[in-house]
């Protein structure tokens, strides 16, 4: 019943699988600036301690710690892995507007500038079907309302989401998935992970920064950040040598949940790669009683030093 102690749990075992994988990686996309998160914050160094390869990570840990907290489904844990300099930095933006569609619709037809009921035509029409079959996914908020009701007043269906948007978004690019097109406002983060995914699908999305107070927007733009910019997918992730794995924490539409036996478990992973476009589900089984990765010392031992090394 503990969000904050599921998601503890979820970025201590994925700060110690990191720091054994041989990289020179950089938290572009993290739990927070370094002192809001003690691990994986933005900007944190983490890899064996190796030189190359330089990338990029962008984490979610568990997203979806209060699905996990109430036993809800649909909570993921995911990474994405990018060349150095490919991910977008969102600094002090934590939330964007978003619009997510599948590899099958052309982004040039869809915009965060037009009119839902035009996004909608546009969708219907690259999926020759009525708008009527369209179906939108979209993170159940309060400020959404307003484009819930324009998407019933266009004739649209709605899929309700209570977390987790970055599973959303993937849904909408997987093949033979019942969504269609997501929209409305949430993570940053969360929306740079998501382009990762995306791009190795074949997908789109776009993005524009949505600042929470007029604090965030004067820090935004003396930074220099463009409130008004439409971000494209190449904008949140460039190039194509980019990574994206994601497994289930809780059953839900992407992924099955973990499932404990006695002995072990067994988990359901997504994982896919931009450059060759292949998409892969794998069904691990984990035996306690085995060696793996898991068998670490703790994390706590400085980047490349012999703890970095599984214990038998």
């Amino acid at each position: 019943g503990d969000k904050n102690a599921a998601d503890k749990a979820a970025v201590d075992m994925m700060r110690k699988v990191l720091n054994s994988v041989s990289m020179d990686g950089i938290v572009v996309i993290g739990e927070g600036e370094k002192d809001e998160a003690p691990m994986l914050y933005c900007g944190e160094q983490i890899g064996d301690g190796s030189l190359q390869p330089k990338v990029d990570i962008a984490v979610d840990p568990l997203d979806g710690t209060t699905l996990t907290a109430q036993g809800r489904n649909g909570a993921i844990s995911v990474i994405a892995v990018a060349e150095r300099g490919a991910l977008f930095d969102p600094g002090p933006c934590m939330y964007m507007e978003k619009l997510a569609v599948g590899p099958h619709v052309d982004p040039d037809s869809v915009s965060l500038d037009y009119p839902i009921k035009h996004n909608l035509k546009w969708v219907a029409k690259a999926l020759d079907k009525p708008v009527s079959d369209v179906t939108v996914v979209i993170l159940d908020r309060p400020r959404h309302l307003d484009i819930i009701k324009q998407c019933r007043e266009a004739g649209a269906r709605i899929r309700l989401i209570s977390d987790g948007d970055v599973a959303g978004a993937i849904e909408v690019a997987k093949a033979g998935t019942a969504v269609d097109i997501m929209m409305g406002v949430g993570g940053t983060p969360e929306g740079v992970i998501a382009a990762c995914a995306l791009k190795c699908m074949g997908g789109h999305i776009q993005g524009r920064l949505w600042p929470r107070s007029e604090e965030e927007r004067r820090i935004a733009v003396e930074r220099g950040y463009d409130l008004n910019k439409i971000l494209t997918i190449d904008d949140l992730c460039k190039g194509n040598d980019v990574f994206f794995a994601a497994t289930g924490v809780s059953d839900g539409d992407l992924l099955r949940g973990v499932r404990y036996y006695s002995g072990g478990a067994s988990t359901c992973s997504i994982v896919m790669r931009c450059k060759s476009g292949t998409v892969r589900f794998i069904e691990t089984h984990h035996k306690w009683g085995k060696p793996s990765v898991t068998n670490l010392d703790p994390m706590e031992q400085p980047r490349g030093s012999v703890s970095t090394h599984p214990v038998w």
